[in-house]
């Protein structure tokens, strides 16, 4: 680590890529390890902006976890391990594969196919992960986007009158691994989990609320009648969706992109399911309760 460098003398090379969320960095070659202050300087975009990408990097699994390393421990991945073809790597116990290739009839990775709804990574856990990486190994020609929306705008524009209903409430989540719709089995696993959360999530580390819900996991408000606990998600939902708060991400082969589970939530667009879809996933653990 270079420690001769003060953190505000690195100067990223820095394109933003859309008004709320989304950064692009160039210029930085994430297989080789990073200096000090180097990542002290992507910490404080990524703690600002939600969403760091970076493009044409070729790296091994090792690189992309000593990366997710900069960014706090690694998470577990949370769901037995499937065996992949030594010809696309093998797999590393931290790192899940995101697929619809199929051998021998059946996938080999999870999330094979198809849209996904907005959610927050583990959101249904009782300390959810912080960030989420994902690494294109191989795309379809068109579709299987990521769209990432920003909870703090979402927060910010929020209806005051909306606000105060919910101020200090907490909202449930389930989610049964492998479902990709609000009510649907899970395809991947039959492993579920659920917990309630903060609606209104504080971000530990800057200080700032965002929504702290989603369509695909949040299924209730505690304490509330259910009428008035669907109408109030349902106009959640429609709001931290709206366009001007989301950033659409098109895969190229060699894109990262990390992404802050406590400001922002994804969600991605059906693709060819003819065609292959080779992403790796790697999780950076929370250290505490969202409040």
């Amino acid at each position: 680590m270079n420690d001769v460098l003060s953190p505000e003398t690195v100067k990223l090379d820095t394109v933003p890529l859309s008004p709320h969320i989304a950064t692009e960095i160039r210029g930085l070659d994430l297989a080789k390890p990073l200096d000090g202050a180097t990542i002290a300087a992507l910490r404080r975009l990524w703690l600002d902006r939600a969403v760091l990408l970076f493009r044409g990097q070729t790296f091994t699994q090792e690189d992309l976890l000593r990366f997710a390393g900069y960014f706090g421990e690694v998470g577990k991945r949370g769901l037995s391990g499937k065996a992949i073809p030594s010809a696309l790597g093998g797999v590393h116990p931290d790192i899940m594969f995101i697929s619809n290739i199929r051998k021998d009839g059946k996938t080999i990775g999870a999330l094979p196919d198809g849209e996904m709804n907005f959610h927050h990574d583990m959101i249904q856990t009782e300390i959810p992960h912080i960030a989420s990486l994902l690494y294109a190994i191989e795309v379809p020609s068109y579709g299987g986007d990521t769209c990432f929306a920003s909870g703090h705008a979402a927060y910010d524009t929020l209806d005051p009158e909306i606000k105060a209903r919910l101020e200090g409430k907490r909202a449930f989540h389930h989610y049964q691994y492998g479902s990709q719709k609000r009510g649907e089995p899970g395809r991947a696993s039959d492993l579920v989990d659920e917990f309630a959360h903060p609606v209104f999530r504080t971000h530990e580390e800057n200080g700032r609320k965002a929504i702290y819900v989603n369509r695909l996991m949040s299924l209730k408000i505690e304490d509330m009648e259910e009428p008035e606990s669907s109408e109030l998600l349902a106009a959640l939902f429609d709001h931290a969706e709206k366009d001007e708060f989301v950033y659409r991400h098109q895969w190229k082969v060699g894109d990262l992109v990390i992404w802050d589970n406590r400001n922002s939530m994804h969600a991605r667009t059906d693709f060819p399911s003819d065609q292959r879809r080779l992403m790796w996933r790697t999780q950076v653990r929370g250290t505490q309760r969202p409040y």
